[in-house]
């Protein structure tokens, strides 16, 4: 006897009507097949594999640790210079990860999208999701190094706040929000502009530089501390920090002017998409 099989029925949206939950829903097999296919491809055939999800912030720690602490002397608030800059990382990567994934979605997948339907938001979501897991994995690395930096600095007091780590789920959910949101924008944009792919990654090298990861918001000269700190993603860095290390620049009316750009940035980002997937095929 035959399965009845389950009629789809693909239509237009307009306006708000943007986001079908429940069709999403329905494909939520496809997102997990593709969030497993981003996380394995990511390192595949390769030495290290999966170990590279470690060694990359753990490199660029050393680095930066050796250039803007040791030769250039920068502060850092406080904090062991390896602590600080790892923990900066950890919202960072996942932010620009998140990002670049999510900007490349429309001409990268042209091919699939022309032969076969499905909600397109499948995919930069499964890059979100996929890039959850390579950030578990950091910051266990993370917590690896501290309780090491603990044991080797009995007097040490630097950790995390415990009474108000379960925040640390909040910050991580803007950060994925927000980088979403500026990413469609980005990968809707790039159907038409093909340079704006090659210049997107020179201004997120740009971004990361008026983001507090290599210095604290605090020792921000004041000429640029307004700029740095109307940053969208300055406040989750610091709020990591402050979460995962018990000191950081955390403000609360700086922190709302973020979540309020990020819930701007994400509708947008999603109207744009939207609008863009309808006829980006004909023109990629």
């Amino acid at each position: 006897m035959t399965q009845p099989s389950r009629e789809i029925i693909i239509q237009a949206t307009h306006g708000w009507h943007f986001l079908k939950w429940r069709e999403l829903w329905a494909y939520r097999d496809l997102l997990r097949l593709l969030v497993w296919r981003d996380f394995a491809a990511r390192f595949k055939q390769t030495i290290l594999g999966p170990l590279w999800h470690i060694f990359q912030p753990v490199l660029t720690t050393i680095i930066f640790t050796v250039v803007f602490s040791q030769v250039a002397e920068l502060p850092t608030d406080g904090l062991p210079p390896t602590l600080f800059y790892l923990c900066g990382l950890l919202a960072w990567n996942y932010f620009s990860q998140t990002f670049n994934s999510t900007s490349s979605t429309l001409v990268a997948n042209a091919g699939l999208f022309g032969k076969v339907y499905f909600p397109r938001l499948i995919v930069p979501l499964a890059g979100a999701v996929s890039n959850v897991i390579s950030f578990l994995i950091q910051l266990s690395s993370f917590f690896v190094i501290l309780v090491i930096y603990r044991a080797s600095h009995p007097g040490a007091t630097v950790g995390p706040r415990w009474e108000a780590i379960v925040f640390l789920p909040l910050v991580l959910a803007q950060l994925a929000a927000f980088s979403l949101g500026v990413g469609l924008w980005m990968s809707a944009l790039t159907t038409k502009f093909r340079d704006l792919a090659v210049l997107a990654g020179f201004l997120l090298q740009l971004w990361m530089y008026v983001t507090p990861v290599i210095l604290p918001l605090a020792k921000v000269p004041p000429q640029f501390h307004v700029y740095v700190a109307l940053n969208p993603v300055t406040m989750p860095v610091e709020c990591f920090r402050f979460l995962l290390l018990g000191t950081g620049w955390v403000n609360v009316t700086l922190l709302f002017v973020s979540i309020g750009a990020t819930i701007v940035a994400l509708v947008t980002g999603l109207l744009v998409f939207q609008r863009v997937e309808k006829t980006f095929v004909d023109v990629v």
